[in-house]
């Protein structure tokens, strides 16, 4: 089958570990040149390797996307490497859980920061390059808790009903540019997310919620979003909620 994403560039956040890593490999995979982005270089140098395997020919971008002006850096960056920058895919981002009676206000503003202000502000560095093309591809991961909101999770729950809104209406704005905008909506993930909760009895009945399914693998959304950014210019895949088949809600 010929490779879809020849001639592309693709950037990735939060590249250092699950869906992040998986969608960096899926995209190098369909022909993309590929940028890779995260604090971890040390995984962003091993994830290189395998990138470079498949013919990527990878960045790497160590950076700290609280900082929105790191978020902007690391697009120009990659525009300047490669002279030009095709799809974005904002992936960084953690989740703190935890009762709002209790909550830990600092850890829910860095919670914000990063999982939506981080988010528009690589979006934003992009949209000039890719309006002058009139062509470009933003995916914004979001969740199940961007459409359901449950207990112990308001603050995580707010930032990804944010990224939905941002991202329709960011697609209304950019549509006449031939942009397209994507918002994926995955539920249990076997990654990294849950290791970052700092409440320790949301984090345990969190995990056994997890385990108590047959969870999706970060390969299972990679792979979403990878024939998202490979439809004809004419498609735009607006939303795609995917549950594990076990999940409920």
């Amino acid at each position: 089958m010929a490779k879809r994403l020849v001639g592309k560039v693709a950037l990735v956040t939060g590249a250092s570990s699950g869906i992040g890593e998986a969608t960096a490999i899926a995209l190098a995979e369909e022909g993309a040149r590929v940028a890779v982005t995260a604090r971890r270089r040390d995984r962003l140098e091993k994830l290189a390797e395998t990138l470079a395997a498949l013919g990527a020919e990878p960045l790497v971008l160590e950076a700290d996307l609280l900082d929105e002006a790191e978020a902007q850096r690391v697009v120009h960056e990659t525009e300047a490497h490669y002279g030009r920058l095709d799809v974005l895919v904002n992936n960084a981002g953690v989740m703190y859980l935890e009762p709002v009676a209790e909550a830990d206000l600092g850890r829910w503003r860095r919670m914000l920061e990063l999982n939506v202000l981080s988010l528009i502000a690589s979006t934003q560095a992009a949209l000039a390059g890719m309006t002058a093309r009139h062509d470009g591809h933003i995916v914004n991961i979001s969740s199940t808790a961007g459409r359901i909101a449950n207990p112990n999770a308001a603050a995580y729950s707010a930032t990804k009903f944010g990224v939905v809104a941002f991202s329709e209406a960011l697609r209304r704005e950019v549509y006449k540019h031939g942009i397209r905008v994507t918002v994926i909506e995955p539920g249990a993930v076997a990654t990294e997310l849950r290791d970052h909760i700092g409440h320790a009895a949301t984090k345990d009945a969190l995990n056994a919620w997890a385990d108590s399914m047959r969870q999706l693998q970060s390969r299972d959304v990679a792979e979403a979003i990878a024939f998202c950014v490979t439809r004809p210019p004419h498609v735009n895949i607006n939303e795609l909620l995917m549950r594990p088949t076990d999940q409920e809600r």
